[in-house]
């Protein structure tokens, strides 16, 4: 997906990463979900590095892939 988002000649320069943060910092949600084709293990590798986690699969619908589900911790953490 990144790929897509991003111009060959920025690609592997961390533009993807930066887009990413500009697009949920501010998010009110507690939780981003992102639902990744299994047909890519290196996308999901580089959701992983965004702190993103897989918790379980889901078809949603039933001509699609069975998606791997990512859930990544939007909550800024409070002191203790």
């Amino acid at each position: 997906m990144s790929e897509l988002m991003v111009r060959p000649r920025w690609r592997k320069t961390g533009a993807s990463e930066r887009l990413h943060e500009a697009l949920v910092e501010d998010r009110p949600e507690a939780l981003a979900v992102l639902l990744v084709d299994p047909g890519h293990p290196k996308v999901e590798t580089v959701y992983e590095s965004w702190k993103y986690r897989r918790i379980g699969n889901r078809q949603p619908f039933p001509d699609s892939p069975n998606f791997a589900v990512t859930l990544r911790d939007l909550r800024i953490p409070t002191g203790f």
